[in-house]
């Protein structure tokens, strides 16, 4: 009998579905429960994963939902607390309820109602609701109603997943990579340690096995599929590696400074002034990417003027140039 594939879910939606699982409960989950009832760990538990690579799994998912902000509760035994082998996992539902006596305006209700529009009880996925009629039938009673948990827009990169999925599977990757400057791509071959978001866009930290060295990569310079190979490197590698990439990035942030002018009260002054510091002459903000950063400030018009560095300036000048003879008009 042939051997299973892979399955391959998208971590996020097993995050999403572990999160509903963990509220839809008040006494609790076992592990085993959570790893044989819940989508995205019964796939891999049917397709052949050990015990141990699931349970590694569960609890990296629990430490990131944790550094999200999700409070994850451990209950376990009352005689003995510390035994933790029939411990069970919720979600406390009181975190997330309103004081009784709160009170909302017709204004306020409206616009709860629209940022709603963007949720809905239809957005669970069907592998979430098949998680909890599992749930239901060991006997574990499950709240109702559960609003879906799965928002309707993503914001990440493309080559978001599949970068987890191999991090969480210590695998080399390889992934076409487009530099500022370069005609075409080049393919880089790398071990993924971890995933860091930084200035509102997400990065990839690893190994670069072609140069020898630690690299951080922008996921928007990602610009086909990221292919994981069979090649695995070893997890201890992932260690702190979130940390050594935020400190690279604002090392090299607070190398480069760039001086601005900008229109107090506009759309510029507001995004621009959460990460600036004041000048004698306008404010500082350090950037990571000269290119991204040009693209950002061209987007403001005049409501932005670069004073220095004088590269910088010329990439705004220019893609302000393009703009205008896209539009037909005379710099």
């Amino acid at each position: 009998m042939p051997a299973k594939s892979p399955v391959r879910n998208p971590p996020e939606e097993r995050l999403v579905n572990l999160v509903v699982a963990l509220m839809a409960t008040e006494q609790g989950l076992t592990k085993d429960t959570i790893l044989t009832s819940v989508s995205g760990y019964r796939e891999q538990s049917e397709s052949g994963a050990s015990k141990d690579a699931l349970e590694k799994m569960f609890e990296r998912d629990k430490e990131s939902l944790r550094g999200l902000g999700v409070p994850i509760e451990t209950i376990g035994d009352r005689a003995d607390p510390d035994d933790l082998r029939e411990a069970r996992y919720r979600v406390p539902t009181a975190e997330y309820e309103l004081p009784e006596d709160i009170e909302f305006t017709p204004a306020e209700i409206a616009l709860l109602n629209l940022a709603g529009g963007v949720w809905s009880e239809s957005s669970m996925s069907a592998e979430a609701r098949s998680g909890l009629r599992k749930i239901r039938a060991l006997g574990i009673a499950v709240e109702d109603p559960i609003i879906g948990y799965s928002p309707r827009i993503s914001l990440r990169d493309p080559a978001f997943p599949a970068l987890q999925q191999a991090i969480e599977l210590s695998r080399v990757v390889t992934f076409p990579y487009l530099k500022p400057g370069e005609e075409a791509p080049r393919v880089r071959r790398v071990r993924p340690l971890a995933l860091v978001e930084y200035e509102a866009r997400w990065h990839v930290f690893g190994f670069d096995l072609n140069v020898g060295a630690d690299r951080t990569f922008l996921l928007s310079r990602i610009v086909g599929e990221v292919q994981q190979t069979r090649e695995s490197f070893d997890p201890a590698l992932r260690e702190g590696a979130g940390e050594r990439a935020l400190a690279g990035l604002e090392e090299l942030a607070e190398r480069q400074l760039a001086l601005l002018e900008v229109n107090p009260g506009t759309e510029a002054a507001l995004r621009l002034s959460r990460r600036a510091r004041p000048a004698a002459q306008g404010i500082r903000v350090p950037y990571v990417d000269a290119q991204i950063f040009a693209d950002e400030l061209a987007s403001y018009g005049p409501e932005v003027r670069v004073v220095e560095p004088s590269d910088l300036r010329e990439q705004v000048m220019a893609r302000l140039r393009a703009t205008l003879e896209v539009h037909g008009g005379a710099a």
